[in-house]
């Protein structure tokens, strides 16, 4: 296995980490996010847990494929008292993420790996969603 190739399932599994990371701090946050203006948010905040979720399978499924062990290993989990912090701690999430994607397409392309690509293009696009729909709330 090339140095190129391993460094890419390193990076796919850290990605997994911050995926599982997410789902975890995604319920958490949809269950002690207190404010009439969040009760939309709130639910929100469930349905983009499961997202990170399926995202995790999805990129289980590419390392295993690829040759690599996917990770049970889950990166750092942000809480707060705080609302608002809590919807910053998670927009600062999907920022992390929106860079991390962009860098393994990228990555993904250089090797040929093009259904790995498309795999995380469709991740990319609902991680954009997500921080799109936190912003929208933040920016009231």
């Amino acid at each position: 296995m090339s140095n190129s190739r391993k460094k890419l399932l390193a990076e796919l599994n850290k990605d997994l980490e911050w995926e599982y990371a997410a789902a975890i701090q995604y319920v958490q946050h949809a269950a002690t996010i207190t404010g009439a203006k969040f009760d939309s948010i709130q639910k929100e905040l469930l349905i983009h847990a499961q997202e990170e979720m399926q995202h995790a399978a999805m990129l289980s499924e590419q390392i295993d494929f690829l040759g690599g062990t996917p990770t049970v290993d889950v990166e750092k989990r942000e809480i707060s008292d705080n609302s608002v912090e809590m919807l910053q701690q998670d927009l600062a999430g999907e920022d992390n993420a929106i860079t991390r994607y962009r860098e393994r397409i990228s990555q993904a392309e250089t090797l040929k790996e093009y259904g790995l690509r498309r795999v995380l293009e469709d991740i990319l696009i609902q991680e954009e969603e997500h921080k799109r729909d936190i912003a929208n709330v933040l920016a009231n």
